[in-house]
């Protein structure tokens, strides 16, 4: 029946404060009348449900916040509307001006209502000189603020509480210069009674879909009618359509899908849809103001800089990421790097932060008791020096910090779990994924396994499919309680809808300095019994509990098919409406890869591959190209190939010797073998991807 705060000296008897959940589940936000003040120590009647947190644990502020909702001027509809739904709302619109401080809005907004919100700057155009300060919003049924086709607004130290759709709304994506600062955004949700239902990336233990329920899932999240637009149902308490505004030390404490959402559309939509000044804004290519000091927890995902939204308002999965240039408005303008500093992400249920772009760098994160900490994605096949770079941050599985078990398996694990259908889900700290991502100088706390689940700080995106590469890295680490590495078998209930893919079969890890496997220089492999790298032989060294192996020397990729390079120049950006496919090819016969006696099973036609080896290549294929990528100048492969006549490119060799002395591509047939030694000819062009081939031959029966 009381807590202490840092400062009550403005608070009073009488006066209604919320207290923000500090768990996984947004929905332990508290309501209370403060009774007595004594100093910092407030109290109140009636005892709290659940444990607030408030302490630093392992070096992350876990404190919870606590809202003052109480203003001398309040604005607010009848009792009626808390049934209805239907409020009041206050607009600015062109040739006004609006200034707000310290004032209460209660039971605002119209729900499934365009242009009726709580607060809303409409069409202003120049806001430069207007703020909304102080404000307590609370208990609405359509947003918080709106930012409507208006710039150069202050938002700051505003406090929302219990709100329906989007909260901090950016509208159409045409508004620049807003500077949100300091607010705090509690339990926010996507129908004021309803579950949500979210399009996202959730593990199928927590859903179950099949392919075909999932689109119709979908169908319903998009087009149900049970949100205002179709992004609502995945709701974020900071919804962000342009990186030309600032957003700065603010929360998001509890929004039952994402606390801040970078979705970018091409071009602004709604009301600009179509007008010059829109086609003249290229938000996926302008680069970010000011991001930095922002802090999420208790929602599903905590910071998403991904799945842009179309004219529509509904948006992917993948594609279109945020790729900023010196001029957005050339598309082949020089890109430019996105800092984002000084965030901290915990007791998310999904992710900590997911990001896809180019050179995108995170700095000073404090990442802790999510389900996932980190996962980044390339935007551009991996064209620039760096996809993503984490550097000097900290990431902690599991803090102090219990929360509140409820289900069977929480209390007898003696905390909350992220994702309580599926308990045993495997908690790590930083998922690599596709292209070239860096971790540099980060600290990773607590990931140890016992017998509720398995972990490592260390993994890859489950189990998906993209473009891999060895030219992801990490130095400078330090693991303190932690299993440095973790990639779990193949499991349907931990990953979403990417089971056939390659991509986790393949992945690397090189580990620059030593610092993850005490050995500079190496490559950290899967050699999880089922998908082993052909790479790991006796000279490298077996983690068993890590899934990994350990292996030194130069790691390239192999290729068992033609292999066409993309351009470096043009981002991933969606097809033209056309006609209609044509059927898919019937799926090619199987490779299987032969080395010291051990058969290993290649999907989707790639690998890795150790320069100095000999592997044979089993196959019914009548055709074979063999390419590799990534590797040294002068590195080489030697193949044999059971059954196989002739190289379409090489020099002949006389001899099984005079082809091991070769220093050029070279083949030689011995009896019913053809016998194949690529060459890389020439150094990796920088930055190293997997798409530029450096040696190929194809090769026939």
């Amino acid at each position: 029946t009381s807590i202490e705060v840092l400062d009550a000296s403005q608070w009073r008897a009488g006066d209604e404060i919320v207290l923000a959940s500090t768990d996984f589940n947004p929905r332990q936000a508290e309501r209370r009348t403060i009774t007595s003040v004594r100093g910092n120590t407030i109290r109140f009647a009636q005892p709290l449900q659940y444990m607030h947190y408030g302490k630093v644990t392992y070096g992350v502020d876990e404190r919870g916040e606590v809202a003052m909702l109480t203003r001398n001027i309040k604005v607010q509809a009848s009792e009626d509307a808390a049934e209805s739904y239907f409020g009041g709302h206050i607009m600015a619109m062109a040739g006004s001006k609006m200034y707000i401080d310290s004032i209460e809005l209660n039971r605002m907004g119209q729900w499934l209502t365009l242009a009726r919100y709580p607060l809303h700057f409409h069409v202003l155009g120049e806001g430069k000189g207007m703020y909304v300060r102080n404000a307590a919003i609370h208990d609405t049924f359509n947003r918080c603020v709106t930012v409507h086709g208006t710039n150069n607004l202050e938002i700051e130290n505003n406090v929302t509480f219990n709100t329906v759709g989007h909260c901090f709304f950016m509208e159409d994506g045409i508004e620049t210069g807003n500077a949100f600062v300091r607010n705090l955004a509690i339990q926010t949700k996507c129908h004021p009674t309803l579950a949500c239902v979210p399009t996202n990336l959730a593990a199928n233990g927590e859903n179950n879909y099949t392919y075909a329920s999932r689109m119709t899932v979908r169908e319903v999240s998009f087009h149900g009618g049970g949100t205002l637009l179709p992004s609502d149902n995945t709701v974020a308490s900071y919804w962000i359509t342009n990186p030309d505004n600032s957003y700065i030390d603010n929360v998001a404490a509890g929004s039952d899908q994402v606390g801040f959402w970078l979705s970018l559309p091409e071009h602004p939509n709604g009301a600009f849809l179509g007008s010059e000044a829109s086609a003249n804004t290229w938000p996926r290519r302008t680069p970010l103001r000011a991001f930095r000091g922002n802090v999420s927890h208790s929602n599903f995902d905590g910071f998403l800089f991904d799945r842009n939204i179309n004219d529509d308002n509904t948006f992917g999965l993948a594609g279109n990421a945020f790729m900023p240039r010196e001029n957005p408005a050339d598309p082949d303008s020089k890109f430019v790097e996105t800092l984002i500093e000084d965030l901290t992400s915990y007791k998310n249920r999904n992710g900590g932060l997911w990001g896809r772009g180019e050179l995108h760098i995170f700095r000073n994160l404090k990442l802790a008791d999510n389900a996932i900490g980190m996962t980044h994605s390339s935007g551009d096949f991996g064209s620039q020096a760096f996809t993503s770079r984490l550097e000097d941050s900290l990431i902690v599985g599991e803090t102090d910090n219990v929360g509140n078990p409820t289900t069977p398996e929480e209390v007898a694990y003696g905390r909350s779990l992220p994702k309580p259908p599926i308990p045993d889900f495997p908690i790590r700290a930083y998922e690599y994924y596709d292209y070239r991502d860096e971790v540099v100088n980060t600290t990773f706390v607590n990931y140890q396994d016992n017998d509720r689940r398995k972990t490592g700080a260390l993994s890859w995106l489950l189990f998906t499919s993209s473009g891999v590469t060895t030219a992801s890295t990490i130095e400078g680490a330090k693991f303190v309680n932690a299993k440095p590495v973790y990639f779990p078998n193949i499991e349907p209930r931990f990953d979403n809808d990417n089971r056939g893919g390659v991509a986790y079969r393949t992945l690397s890890i090189h580990d620059l300095d030593g610092s993850v496997t005490g050995i500079p220089d190496s490559h950290i492999m899967l050699n999880d019994g089922e998908n082993d790298s052909v790479v790991t032989d006796d000279s490298c060294q077996l983690h068993p509990a890590w899934n990994a192996s350990v292996c030194t020397g130069d790691v390239g990729r192999l290729y068992l098919s033609e292999r066409r390079p993309l351009s470096r120049i043009r981002p991933l950006v969606a097809p033209a409406a056309g006609p209609a496919p044509a059927a898919p090819p019937a799926p090619e016969m199987p490779i299987a890869l032969v080395r010291n006696g051990k058969e290993f099973h290649i999907t989707g036609n790639q690998s890795t591959v150790r320069a100095g080896t000999e592997i044979e290549v089993k196959t019914e294929r009548p055709l074979v190209t063999l390419s590799l990528s990534e590797m040294d100048q002068g590195s080489w492969v030697i193949f044999e190939l059971p059954g196989f006549t002739s190289a379409a490119s090489g020099t002949a060799q006389g001899s099984m010797d005079a082809l091991r002395q070769a220093n050029e591509t070279s083949w030689f047939r011995d009896g019913d073998a053809l016998w194949v030694k690529l060459v890389v000819a020439d150094p990796p062009v920088m930055p190293i991807r997997p798409l530029d081939i450096q040696a190929s031959v194809a090769v026939s029966r």
